[in-house]
């Protein structure tokens, strides 16, 4: 196993790493829409926006690992509000274009940082250069 660490995107906020590679399959943490630069700037603006910042990091650790979005196999979405399903759709869409992994949806009480999406993937590794 190798932890994955890139300055692309938020270091962890806790006693993980951004995202782990074992047998070629990147298992990517949550990711919230913090900003590479800082911890604990998290974007407040709406769910659209913060779901933009998520998938540009949760792109940037994947490419460190090896992958791509292209490469995902599952993602789960975690909300805050399920009536920002729409919204946080349409950005998830876009992002991932006509490549359709699996997915489960879920909302939650509560996320870190008071986060209103966080979005963790697994992924095939098609670049491994660690």
């Amino acid at each position: 196993m190798k932890p994955v660490q890139t300055n692309k995107a938020p270091s962890a906020i806790g006693p993980y790493s951004q995202a782990i590679v074992a047998n070629g399959v990147v298992y990517t943490s949550g990711q919230i829409a913090l900003t590479p630069e800082g911890s604990d700037e998290l974007l407040k603006e709406n769910v659209g926006v913060q779901a933009v910042a998520v998938l540009q990091n949760l792109k940037a650790v994947l490419e460190e690992a090896g992958s791509s979005l292209n490469d995902v196999i599952k993602t789960t979405i975690f909300l805050a509000d399920m009536d920002s399903f729409a919204a946080v759709n349409a950005v998830y869409e876009k992002a991932f274009g006509e490549h359709k992994p699996a997915r489960s949806t879920v909302a939650v009480k509560t996320l870190p940082k008071n986060a209103l999406v966080e979005i963790d993937a697994v992924a095939l590794v098609t670049n491994y250069s660690f």
